[in-house]
C-alpha cells in the first residue's frame, strides 16, 4: 500500500499542473472566510452576511461543506489529467513493464483519490473550526461537534465523484474529452428524469425516487442546499406566508448508493485496464 502510494506521490510531484490546480483549489476553500466580510447598504439597514449566523456551529458544517464541495471540479481536474499523463507519457505502460500488475495500477490510483478526499475533508474541518470559533455565538463543546455527519458526507461525496472522475479518465483517456463526458452525463440524468417524469410516472414521485439512484444525482443528494435554513430567509418566507417543510438531514441510504457508485466506477476501471491493450 505505502510502495503504491509512494509511487503516486512521485508523480504527483513533479506535476506542476496538478500542483497548480490543487493550490488554486485549496485557496479558494480558504476565500470561504472572505463571506463573512461581504456587506449590503439598503438605505438605513446595513446587512452584513456573517451576522445570519452562516458561521454558527453547527450550522457551519452544512455550510462550508456544501460550498466546498461546489469546487470540487478542480480536483477532478487534477485527477482527469493524472490518467491522461499516464497514457500520454506512458508511465502506465513502464509501470507494467516494471512489475506493477494492472490490479495494483487501479489501487494506487484509487489511494490517490481517497488521499485526496481526506485531505480536502480535513482542510474543510480546520477551515470550519477558525471560522466557527471566531464568529460563532454559540461555543459548547456538544454544539460545536455536533452535525458532524456533514464532513462524512462530504468525504463520500468526494470520493464517489473522483472515482467517477477516475473511471472517465481511464476510459476516455484524454482529460478534455472525459470532462466533456462528464458534463454530457450530468446533461444526461437531466433528460432521463424529464422523460421519467413527464412521459412515464406523471403525476407521482416515482421519477424522483429513480432519479436518486443516478451517480452525480445521489452525490448532490448527500449535502442539500443550507441556504434556506438560514434565519433572514426563514423570516421572509414566514412573511410571505411561506413555510420550509424540506430535509437537510445527511441520508443513510443515500450514502450507501454513493458507496455502491464508488465501488462500480473503480471495477469498471479495472475491467477497462485489464482489458485494454497497453
Amino acid at each position: 500500500m505505502l510502495r503504491l502510494l509512494s509511487i503516486e506521490l512521485h508523480k504527483l510531484r513533479y506535476n506542476k499542473s496538478a500542483k497548480v490546480i490543487s493550490i488554486v483549489y485549496f485557496v479558494l476553500i480558504t476565500f470561504i472566510a472572505l463571506i463573512a466580510s461581504i456587506e449590503f447598504n439598503f438605505g438605513n439597514i446595513n446587512f452584513r452576511v456573517a451576522d445570519q449566523g452562516i458561521f454558527n456551529f453547527p450550522y457551519i458544517w452544512h455550510f462550508n461543506t456544501y460550498i466546498a464541495a461546489i469546487l470540487k471540479i478542480f480536483l477532478a481536474i487534477v485527477i482527469v489529467s493524472m490518467m491522461a499523463n499516464e497514457y500520454s507519457h506512458r508511465t502506465l505502460k513502464q509501470n507494467l513493464i516494471d512489475g506493477l500488475s494492472k490490479k495494483e495500477f487501479v489501487l494506487s490510483k484509487f489511494i490517490t483519490v481517497v488521499g485526496f478526499a481526506l485531505i480536502s475533508t480535513l482542510f474543510v474541518f480546520i477551515v470550519s473550526m477558525i471560522l466557527g470559533l471566531s464568529f460563532s455565538d454559540f461555543t459548547e463543546i456538544g454544539i460545536i461537534f455536533s452535525n458532524l455527519e456533514y464532513l462524512l458526507a462530504y468525504f463520500i461525496k468526494l470520493l464517489g465523484f473522483f472515482s467517477f472522475c477516475l473511471f472517465l479518465g481511464i476510459l476516455v483517456k484524454r482529460s478534455a474529452f472525459a470532462l466533456g463526458f462528464l458534463l454530457i452525463w450530468y446533461i444526461f440524468e437531466g433528460i432521463m428524469y424529464f422523460a421519467l417524469k413527464l412521459l412515464f410516472f406523471r403525476g407521482t414521485n416515482v421519477a424522483e425516487r429513480i432519479d436518486d439512484f443516478f451517480p452525480l444525482e445521489s452525490m448532490s443528494n448527500l449535502i442539500v442546499e443550507p441556504f434556506s435554513r438560514i434565519g433572514a430567509i426563514k423570516s421572509a418566507a414566514s412573511q410571505l406566508g411561506e413555510g420550509f417543510t424540506k430535509s437537510y438531514a445527511v441520508h443513510w441510504e443515500t450514502i450507501l448508493i454513493v458507496i455502491a457508485w464508488t465501488i462500480i466506477f473503480i471495477y469498471l476501471s479495472y475491467v477497462v485496464v485489464k482489458k485494454r491493450d497497453l
